[in-house]
């Protein structure tokens, strides 16, 4: 597996990936319907480092990586990662999780935190705690999920 910055080139078969998971509405608070180019927007805006994951030359994951928050906070890692729905459980999004954390080392960051996973998420929590993330905070009721109503988001976090 390839993992790299994503290129311009790039963008149709990120969008492949990322519309239906926001359209889902299920694992990320961005509104079901989203419109294509703000979708890509938002994936590859300027504060972050977009990369994709591939086989054989077929983008079958995705994450970017910024700082969690600007002055202070800029030591501490963000990121938000998706796989293709005919990726699931190939260890894409291992490898994502890996490769970003050492990225982030190298980048110079202490730690990495994710400041909304859906607590119905539960394949992403356990990767995550996989790869040490602590749950350490939870913000009750915070998601509206399409099929369960109010659910918690966690706050995870990681030092580097």
């Amino acid at each position: 597996m390839l993992i790299r910055l994503a290129t311009h080139n790039d963008h149709a078969s990120i969008l492949d990936i990322i519309a239906p998971v926001f359209r889902d509405g299920q694992t990320y608070p961005i509104a079901s319907d989203i419109s294509n180019s703000d979708a890509l927007a938002y994936w590859l805006s300027d504060e972050k480092e977009t990369f994709v994951a591939e086989i054989d030359g077929e983008i079958l994951g995705t994450y970017y990586l910024k700082a969690n928050r600007s002055g202070g906070g800029n030591h501490i890692s963000n990121c938000g990662y998706m796989t293709h729905a005919n990726a699931t459980s190939r260890g894409i999004a291992s490898a994502m999780c890996e490769h970003s954390l050492s990225y982030a080392e190298t980048a110079g960051f202490l730690g990495m935190q994710y400041n909304f996973v859906v607590s119905t998420n539960t394949g992403a929590i356990r990767l995550w705690e996989k790869f040490g993330f602590e749950i350490v905070g939870r913000l009750p009721r915070a998601f509206n999920h399409p099929t369960e109503g109010l659910v918690d988001a966690l706050i995870l976090f990681r030092p580097i």
